[in-house]
């Protein structure tokens, strides 16, 4: 969890083609760094689309993820969650993957936000940016290419 003195480290990754595969080669360097990682949205469809591409992202790795509600959640690195996040068994990483800012991201040391390269939510993504720069979280920006 973040402490009260430190504010959560926020990461943007923009102009992502394909979210979906970006997240997935993102969560498995965090993991390769031992990281324990919330992956949010806020549509269970996306969730079990992100699922799905865990399972597959590679025939000889394997990236350990359960839903938030599993009751392996609390023994599991990769959670994939859709709300609650207060209630999330590691406060290290997070990755956002909707269009807005989720509710208690603050308790998070880190948190990445991937914004794909569509107009609107390329412009919804700056919105967010703007929001955390005026709430003086430190902030970084990576451009896919």
């Amino acid at each position: 969890m973040a402490s009260a003195s430190e504010k959560t480290r926020i990461d943007f990754h923009s102009n992502v083609a394909d979210k979906l595969n970006y997240a997935c080669r993102l969560i498995r360097k965090a993991r390769a760094a031992n990281c324990k990682v919330i992956v949010y949205h806020p549509v269970q469809q996306e969730l079990q689309r992100i699922d799905a591409a865990l399972w597959t992202l590679e025939d000889t790795g394997f990236l350990p993820h359960v839903m938030a509600e599993d009751p392996l959640a609390n023994v599991t690195p990769i959670i994939l969650s859709q709300g609650k996040l207060e209630q999330s068994p590691h406060f290290e990483l997070l990755v956002n993957l909707s269009t807005s800012t989720p509710e208690n991201f603050d308790l998070f040391a880190r948190m990445i936000e991937i914004v794909s390269s569509e107009a609107e939510e390329t412009a919804l993504g700056r919105e967010r940016y703007r929001y955390y720069h005026h709430q003086a979280y430190t902030l970084s920006h990576n451009v896919a290419k």
